[in-house]
């Protein structure tokens, strides 16, 4: 029989207690997370593809969970408002952020400043969705100047240069982003009129007092199915299932025009890592249902899911990306 000096059992037991007063503490957090309310915070107004995604993913996790999972929509400032107030949270897995291609990609090369590090303030969880935006018109402004396609819009603009309205979501959003595109490549000019999000910028579309908004998909689906708004072109590269019937940009005379916008989930810097796999996972496993797959392809939407590392490779992608799609455009906001 091994006998075991009586010091070294005593050093092995305090190594032992060590390392499981050490090591559990990320498992612990993630096995009793989440004992209470979570939000996520959406940086939008609610109707906007934003929340769309926000909605969806919080019906989900709270039945997953059996815990309540709420929405709070701080909109303002293109996003930064609400992103700021996720960054100040505490980190410790009850208050998540719908970032967006915006929040996360677009406005650190836009706005002369931000009320937070989009990298260093956050930790990735996960890709939700991947959406295109679409060119849409108010119907009777396009029927008025007999706009039926991307070539029709852009005569009318260059024989009417900034007398055309085009709404956006806010500075330095994708929408807004993807019409500065446009003009760039097409040589023409508009007066960019920014909202707080996509439901006031649609609404006043559809009421004639903006022409045009190149939007997110999802948010507009209803709508373009109910014939109050007027699509021309999508800006992906491919076509969207959604609406197949609708060229791309590209396919529309703009050749190598493309751009699309994404949501997705972050937690505050210093989340334990147990519980961002956790959410990941959670929400990953949420989106592979049929019914939340079918109704958010439905959507124009395509759902994700993926890793951490792998969202955090893919923002860095998107960065570089739109940085340079802001050189290009000029667009800048003090």
């Amino acid at each position: 029989m091994l006998v075991v000096p009586l010091r070294l059992r005593a050093a092995c037991a305090a190594l032992v207690a060590g390392a499981c007063l050490t090591m559990p503490a990320h498992a612990q957090n993630a096995q009793g997370y989440p004992d209470r309310e979570v939000r996520i915070l959406v940086p939008f107004p609610a109707g906007g593809t934003t929340d769309i995604a926000a909605r969806v993913v919080a019906a989900e996790l709270g039945k997953a969970w059996n815990k309540p999972v709420v929405v709070d929509n701080k909109a303002g400032a293109g996003g930064n408002v609400g992103t700021g107030e996720a960054a100040r949270a505490k980190p410790d897995g009850y208050t998540l952020l719908m970032g967006t291609v915006s929040t996360h990609a677009i406005n650190q090369s836009v706005y002369a400043q931000l009320p937070y590090d989009p990298v260093k303030d956050f930790d990735p969880v996960t890709l939700v969705i991947p959406v295109p935006n679409i060119l849409e018109l108010n119907p009777a402004f396009a029927d008025r100047n007999n706009i039926r396609s991307v070539s029709d819009l852009v005569a009318f603009l260059k024989a009417n240069p900034g007398k055309v309205n085009m709404a956006s979501t806010g500075n330095g959003t994708s929408t807004h982003l993807s019409g500065e595109l446009f003009q760039a490549m097409t040589g023409t000019r508009m007066t960019h009129v920014p909202y707080k999000g996509s439901s006031p910028a649609l609404t006043d579309v559809m009421a004639g007092s903006a022409d045009l908004i190149f939007d997110n998909l999802p948010s507009s689906m209803g709508f373009l199915k109910a014939g109050k708004l007027r699509p021309l072109a999508v800006t992906t590269a491919k076509r969207s299932p959604a609406l197949p019937d609708v060229p791309t940009m590209a396919e529309a005379g703009i050749a190598g025009y493309e751009a699309s916008s994404w949501f997705g989930l972050l937690a505050p810097a210093g989340t334990p890592p147990a519980i961002i796999d956790k959410v990941q996972r959670d929400v990953a496993r949420a989106l592979q249902q049929e019914d939340v797959k079918r109704q958010l392809q439905a959507q124009g939407a395509e759902p994700s899911g993926i890793t951490p590392a792998a969202f955090k490779a893919f923002m860095a992608q998107e960065t570089d990306k739109w940085a340079k799609v802001v050189r290009q455009s000029g667009a800048k906001v003090d």
